[in-house]
């Protein structure tokens, strides 16, 4: 019986040797639930991370703070936010093309007859893409997202108290009345805070011609000081700039329009996490 017991004591005490995982190393890699509330952003102003990949494995990006991944719900906003900025410059190249067809022309009649219809699907599209937009600086985000209810409310006002009375759908209105961009414009400086974004994160030169013909065709028209010798060109330039625009959106990765994640969890995390994370990483670049 005692060597018995021995025996027993001995596999028993093995088996439990066997079983004991060694603590892990501190992982960087936030939990899910933090990944959640990632919306809340730092300000800070890098634009990508880099990557860590295997053919057999998800694409692991290393981050400021850490590694992280794109998931399901991560796709689902990038393409919606595409989607957003093409359904903007479909509805606007719909619109603007009425400046450019011949008279007596049964799309441009139709175009005409819906203008103000455009107006709203691609506004819709913009708030769509200002509400999912990426931004690591929560008040310039923020500030884009006002700028579009200032122009939604400043359009609102502009139909029902000057264009409706005076017979006239809005964007015919602010046609034949430069002083009326005063209301509807802060719309389109929402539009052109995304564009410079997209050219100051990712180089691209139709955001950034768009970001300076945008304005200028606008306060061209406002001021009165361009014909439609300049003012025509300009938008014409803008349509396609539009299109190149949005169309390249889908030839980016995904992981391009979110940033680098790990700033959107840090952020989320309690005051004392940040604080612990924070050494943690100066103790392993030390």
């Amino acid at each position: 019986m005692a060597a018995s017991s021995r025996l027993v004591l001995h596999l028993h005490a093995t088996t439990t040797a066997a079983i004991v995982v060694p603590t892990p190393k501190y992982n960087l890699r936030l939990s899910t639930a933090t990944a959640a509330n990632r919306r809340f952003r730092k300000p800070i102003f890098k634009c990508k991370a880099t990557s860590n990949t295997t053919p057999t494995s998800t694409p692991v990006f290393q981050g400021i703070y850490g590694p992280w991944s794109v998931d399901s719900t991560d796709v689902r906003e990038v393409i919606s936010y595409r989607s957003g900025l093409v359904t903007a410059a479909a509805s606007f190249v719909g619109a603007a093309s009425t400046a450019f067809l011949p008279e007596e022309n049964q799309v441009g009649e139709f175009i005409h007859h819906n203008l103000d219809l455009f107006y709203i699907v691609g506004g819709a599209g913009l708030g769509l893409s200002l509400a999912l937009i990426h931004i690591y600086v929560t008040p310039i985000k923020r500030t884009l997202q006002a700028f579009w209810g200032l122009g939604v409310v400043g359009s609102l006002l502009t139909y029902t108290n000057l264009a409706k009375p005076s017979g006239q759908g809005l964007v015919q209105y602010v046609v034949h009345n430069p002083s009326a961009v005063w209301l509807v414009g802060p719309l389109f400086a929402a539009l052109t805070g995304l564009v410079f974004k997209e050219g100051l994160c990712y180089g691209k030169l139709e955001a950034g011609l768009l970001t300076f013909i945008i304005p200028t065709l606008l306060l061209g028209h406002l001021s009165g000081l361009m014909d439609d010798g300049v003012k025509l060109p300009l938008l014409g330039a803008w349509m396609i700039l539009f299109v190149i625009f949005a169309g390249r959106k889908f030839s980016q990765p995904i992981k391009d329009d979110i940033g680098d994640k790990s700033v959107f969890m840090f952020n989320s995390l309690p005051e004392d996490e940040k604080v612990a994370l924070i050494e943690k990483l100066e103790q392993q670049n030390s």
